[in-house]
């Protein structure tokens, strides 16, 4: 229940942050560095406190990404991130359709939307004929 109530707030909390933020990219950016820095930092000093060799540094680390599939993301980019976080899938898993980009799928429901209409309209006058011929 606490920890609910923790989660919530902090979900709150990183809306209003990123809506604030997010029309000041730079600064964004700025904040963004900032904490990655200070996280990094004190990675990397905990692990001198506690005598981590470098070797052993080194293999926790790629354990980590690998199993959890950023050390692919972090040699190419951020997309695979964005796309999980979206829950999306990865490009490589996706069917040609689901590749579409907004504005093809627009177009694609626009044209849907004509043809129902059409539709529609020769509905329409057929009951117009057929109240014209019980008449």
């Amino acid at each position: 229940m606490l920890f609910k109530k923790i989660f919530k707030f902090f979900d709150v909390l990183e809306d209003k942050i990123r809506y604030k933020l997010g029309h000041r990219p730079i600064l964004y950016a700025l904040v963004g560095l900032l904490g990655v820095v200070l996280t990094w930092r004190g990675i990397w000093r905990l692990a001198d406190e506690t005598g981590l060799s470098s070797w052993l540094s080194i293999l926790l680390g790629v354990l980590i990404l690998l199993s959890t599939g950023l050390l692919v993301a972090v040699a190419i980019g951020d997309e695979v991130i964005i796309s999980a976080f979206r829950g999306r899938r990865k490009i490589t898993e996706m069917r040609l359709e689901e590749t579409l980009t907004l504005s093809e799928k627009v177009e694609e429901i626009r044209n849907l939307l004509d043809k129902i209409e059409k539709k529609l309209g020769m509905i329409k006058e057929e009951e117009k004929k057929i109240v014209k011929s019980s008449s």
